[in-house]
């Protein structure tokens, strides 16, 4: 297991961080709820002052395993269109630790009487740590674990357009615009690797359809882009029994299986808990798959919280 676990820092670092392009954000199987991350130009979406703290830790059981947290907040102003947020996110995997902090500012057109169009701008930083010569190598003398980072901070912004009706949503948005450079690496062949952050593009949808008084189907999905890299897909079904209680199933391309429960247990407090398994993994033989957890509160104003309309997105 050990050799595996080398194996698995050597590619997320020097792979994922350096100049060969790799996914480097983290996932999440409760995307649908963790919206404002990927996306500046969904707050305000709630016409409520929205509150979002999510949890996963992946691979569980397995030494160094990726850990993330996200802390969200947003909300529309008086004259409604326009809107800020701001999320923090911690994520961490072995000795890398990248931590970021953003703003968020979403101006708001309503299309028609059921739509509405927004465009959102981010700006923020992003500080990584990365404690690569505290590692236990096979080869001492690797060049891409013997410098370490301390405190990288790099600015970044970000930019998304995010079309909703009642019971439907398509956005699309780039978090993170610049490619910070935040190390070299000097290889025994005289090479020289740039750690860089890559440029991600993401595309959501979903929908709300119902089948019957007391139960509607809730497809969602995320789809990530990364140049160089494989386009990866996340596909979730959700069963939604009288506003109240959902059960689903998700589908990462080339990566797990999950199945997601959650419960509105007030029209405004919504918790929710997944669970999926890495199957296309050599590392999944040796943990327990991956949890996640979330909780949203909405924090509604005094003339809407007599309003019973679910909030689907």
């Amino acid at each position: 297991m050990q050799n595996v676990y080398k194996k698995l820092l050597g590619i997320s670092f020097t792979l994922g961080s350096l100049s060969l392009q790799a996914q480097q954000d983290p996932m999440y199987t409760h995307y649908m709820y963790n919206t404002l991350v990927v996306n500046p130009a969904y707050a305000g979406s709630r016409d409520a002052l929205t509150v979002t703290a999510l949890h996963r830790s992946q691979w569980v059981s397995f030494k160094g395993a990726p850990q993330t947290e996200t802390m969200t907040f947003h909300t529309p102003l008086r004259n409604n269109k326009l809107a800020i947020g701001m999320y923090a996110l911690n994520d961490r995997i072995g000795p890398i630790n990248n931590t970021s902090v953003f703003g968020d500012f979403a101006y708001r057109l309503r299309i028609n009487s059921k739509s509405r169009l927004a465009f959102g701008l981010s700006a923020g930083v992003r500080v990584t740590q990365a404690r690569l010569s505290s590692l236990d190598l096979e080869q001492e003398s690797d060049p891409a674990f013997t410098n370490n980072i301390v405190n990288k901070t790099n600015p970044n912004c970000g930019f998304g357009v995010y079309y909703s009706r009642e019971r439907f949503y398509l956005g699309a948005s780039v978090p993170y615009i610049f490619q910070n450079k935040f190390s070299d690496i000097k290889l025994n062949d005289g090479t020289v690797l740039a750690g860089q952050e890559q440029r991600h593009y993401f595309v959501i949808a979903g929908t709300v359809l119902n089948i019957s008084n007391n139960l509607a189907l809730k497809p969602t999905t995320l789809v990530k882009l990364t140049p160089a890299a494989p386009i990866e897909a996340d596909l979730t079904a959700q069963l939604v029994y009288a506003n109240k209680l959902s059960l689903g199933a998700n589908y990462r391309t080339g990566d797990s299986f999950g199945a997601l429960i959650g419960f509105n247990i007030t029209p405004q407090l919504f918790l929710g808990y997944s669970y999926d398994w890495s199957y296309g993994l050599k590392t999944s033989r040796y943990n327990n798959g991956s949890h996640e957890i979330v909780l949203r509160y909405d924090f509604l104003p005094g003339e809407m919280k007599q309003i019973h309309s679910p909030r689907h997105f």
